[in-house]
């Protein structure tokens, strides 16, 4: 990469024409929602289709925005071409037997039970099954990019690794079905259709899971962006999650580092003076481990928190051009 391969600003993820899924994430308060929604402005403004959703528990987009958001897209309110919804990351793999069991007892009931023990016999499925239903939802609508506003970092890597766990374990109940639909059927005397309904539902979740899981491993598809501040522990976070992605084989190539302080040189203020020594360490450090090989964005600590649409904009516009005090 050249020197304009490399510049400090989030353009590079912008102009990407083939981009599809962007994540945001980073220990908490870095300022992961507010640097999720001006990427997604940015990403809208230049002519994309574009839904944030956020996975955080604590959801953060209503309050950013100014707005009321749910587990359904909902327009953003004055910025054209983008949509915003929040949804709940812990959900549980029974929301999709549940109906299959509603439908009667015998053989539904038992298939709805013989399921939720498989469930639970696979570390990490009940999540994953939640972030199935997410990314089915997802691909039925007609968006170009997807931004996900993640949680903080620990449940972002948990998040990530939902395809891969999702497909062994669709794969596990697919191989199982054979033997257990047959067997709940004889055991209960009924009719062996809703049995073979909710494996059926698991089953045809692996295309989709598999198509995902493939694509966030493309860098032409997928990129993540990782939020700091210059502070050790945000640092150390931060290199952690950048190797764990490694591991998943999911780009990342930028870095916004939050909340840096640019005091007057002629401040008599010590708390800053010090402060922003602090802060310049571990921007060298920054700068040591990851120049050369991932865009570093230097947003400034304001003095005013961002909220609202109009506050968005006009913070993300440092998203592409570089701040300078």
């Amino acid at each position: 990469m050249d020197n304009d391969d490399l510049a400090p600003t989030l353009q590079n993820i912008i102009d990407q024409k083939s981009l599809r899924w962007v994540f945001v994430g980073g220990k908490g308060g870095v300022g992961k929602t507010t640097t999720s929604c001006s990427l997604a402005v940015q990403l809208a403004k230049s002519g994309k289709n574009v839904l944030i959703i956020s996975t955080d528990p604590a959801h953060n987009l209503s309050d950013a925005f100014g707005q009321q958001f749910g587990k359904d897209a909902r327009k953003v309110d004055g910025v054209e071409n983008l949509s915003a919804m929040e949804i709940d990351p812990s959900g549980s793999i029974s929301d999709l037997v549940d109906a299959s069991a509603a439908s009667g007892a015998g053989a539904a009931g038992a298939g709805a039970n013989v399921m939720q023990d498989i469930a639970n016999s696979i570390p990490g499925v009940d999540e994953a099954m939640s972030f199935a239903e997410v990314m089915k939802q997802v691909k039925s609508t007609d968006f170009d990019v997807i931004v996900f506003d993640t949680a903080p970092t620990g449940h972002t890597l948990r998040f990530l690794q939902f395809p891969t766990v999702l497909e062994k374990a669709l794969a596990k109940i697919s191989e199982l079905s054979g033997r257990f639909g047959p067997m709940l059927n004889g055991l209960v005397g009924g009719n062996s259709n809703s049995n073979e309904d909710i494996f059926g539902k698991l089953d045809n979740m692996r295309e989709t899971i598999s198509e995902v899981n493939t694509q966030f491993k493309d860098p032409n598809l997928t990129t993540f962006v990782c939020v700091c501040i210059p502070e050790f522990l945000s640092l150390y976070e931060t290199e952690r999650m950048i190797q764990e992605l490694a591991s998943f084989h999911i780009d990342t190539h930028a870095i916004v580092v939050n909340q840096l302080l640019f005091p007057d040189p002629s401040s008599t203020c010590a708390q800053c003076t010090a402060r922003r020594a602090m802060q310049s360490k571990y921007l060298d450090q920054i700068s040591d481990l990851y120049e050369g090989d991932f865009h570093i964005v230097k947003l400034p600590q304001l003095t005013n928190e961002v909220r609202g649409t109009d506050a968005i904009l006009q913070f993300s516009e440092m998203l592409v051009q570089p701040y300078s005090p």
